[in-house]
């Protein structure tokens, strides 16, 4: 097991037990869950890396839906709303990220070859959302 900050397996409990006894306590902020998260996502990120040296192929898709649930995980540990104002603000953050998740997505769908390890993988995808978004139409200015 590999902890940041840590050698021996001592060191390695003591910063799990801490990380634990902050989670339980509340005590996550955004940037020490965003570290938490890039932690527990840190073999994924290491055999990608190891993949992108071996092969000398890169997948912004990946990594971009890595990062998204990396920073949603944050948020997510990092919130504990205690009014429905603090919970629509965290669900307007989380909305926000989605639709920025989307959109990327949607970027790499206007070629036929996304930046990916499956350049096909977007456009397989995609099919079922642009037929939705094709179909919503923008609100009626109350003044037209």
């Amino acid at each position: 097991l590999q902890v940041e900050g840590a050698t021996t397996n001592s060191d390695k409990l003591r910063v799990l037990l801490g990380q634990l006894k902050r989670h339980h306590d509340g005590a996550l902020d955004y940037v020490a869950a965003h570290a938490w998260a890039r932690d527990i996502t840190g073999r994924l990120r290491e055999s990608l890396v190891r993949t992108e040296g071996q092969t000398g192929r890169h997948s912004d898709v990946l990594n971009a839906m890595l990062d998204h649930v990396t920073t949603c995980l944050a948020i997510i540990v990092s919130n504990a709303p205690a009014s429905e104002q603090e919970a629509a603000r965290l669900e307007d953050l989380l909305v926000r990220r989605g639709f920025a998740l989307s959109e990327m997505l949607l970027r790499q769908a206007t070629t036929s070859q996304a930046s990916a390890y499956d350049p096909a993988v977007v456009q397989r995808h995609a099919a079922a959302t642009l037929e939705l978004a094709h179909t919503i139409h923008p609100p009626v200015s109350k003044g037209a």
